[in-house]
């Protein structure tokens, strides 16, 4: 039978054509079929493999060849250091996500309760990491897909966050009136004719939760304009958005009167989330 180590040099020579991290998908695939983390590879890479591994090892392989994204084969992902369920219903976590969370960790106080919204929470990683991290905030979940919130209630039950509770609502359509210290949002930014929707992972990916009209914009204005009705007076409005959109929101906040408008970027130095303070 063939080891772990010749496995892996052919999966990656499998996957060099359609991937473009063909090595680390092999190991992420070999330990799903394992149940393994990957430093077990490094420390056993002589041990064999029995038929049955072996054969449900390359039918992921297969599945990766043709293009399914590695999270989706897995139905898990990692994001703020914890695996997270992912179906095919809800965007695949991206660390660029991650700016998100850093900059709301610096907002809400640790020590102080919190009023928090998360719009179209999806698999629920950015409400279920603001509630893990700061256990005195109430935290609303909402998505407009059912199968969406399914996915977000799984993950709280798994990370045992009992501080967020889940709406089914289209932005704000079905939340009370509320006022919140924090409004938090990745809506769907990108632009229905943009060629990226074609290529990769995005291929595979809910369109609903990616598209939107006007270049993208039509979501952020919904959220940018009705959130002024939903936040304390200083409360404020995140939102993740296209790294070609700065301009834009920068205008956008400015046309609904937030003040302290500020856009930081992601981990490849492009703007990536913008931020507004209400005034009232």
């Amino acid at each position: 039978m063939p080891c772990i180590q010749s496995l892996l040099s052919k999966a990656k020579d499998k996957l060099a054509t359609s991937s473009d991290s063909a090595a680390l998908d092999a190991e992420v695939l070999m330990c799903h079929v394992l149940g393994k983390p990957r430093s077990y590879l490094r420390a056993w890479p002589e041990k064999t493999l029995n038929a049955s591994e072996i054969d449900a090892y390359w039918q992921l392989i297969e599945l990766r060849q043709q293009g399914q994204p590695v999270a989706y084969i897995t139905g898990q992902k990692e994001f703020w250091s914890r695996d997270f369920i992912v179906t095919q219903d809800v965007l695949i976590p991206r660390p660029d996500t991650e700016i998100l969370i850093e900059l709301a960790l610096t907002l809400i106080p640790e020590h102080q309760p919190a009023k928090i919204i998360d719009l179209g929470t999806g698999s629920g990683i950015i409400a279920i990491t603001l509630a893990a991290e700061r256990p005195l905030a109430n935290i609303i979940a909402t998505d407009q897909s059912v199968a969406a919130l399914t996915c977000a209630k799984s993950n709280a039950t798994r990370h045992e966050t009992n501080n967020v509770s889940f709406i089914n609502s289209n932005w704000f359509n079905q939340i009370p009136i509320s006022q919140f210290d924090l409004i938090i949002s990745n809506p769907p930014y990108i632009a229905e004719d943009d060629i990226h929707l074609q290529q990769g992972d995005l291929r595979f990916e809910p369109q609903s939760a990616l598209r939107a009209k006007d270049q993208g914009l039509s979501d952020i204005k919904i959220i940018i304009s009705e959130a002024r009705n939903h936040l304390k007076i200083h409360g404020y409005l995140l939102i993740e958005h296209g790294y070609n959109q700065e301009q834009q929101m920068q205008k956008l906040f400015a046309d609904f009167n937030y003040q302290q408008i500020t856009t930081y970027q992601d981990y490849a130095n492009q703007p990536r989330v913008t931020l507004g303070r209400w005034h009232g």
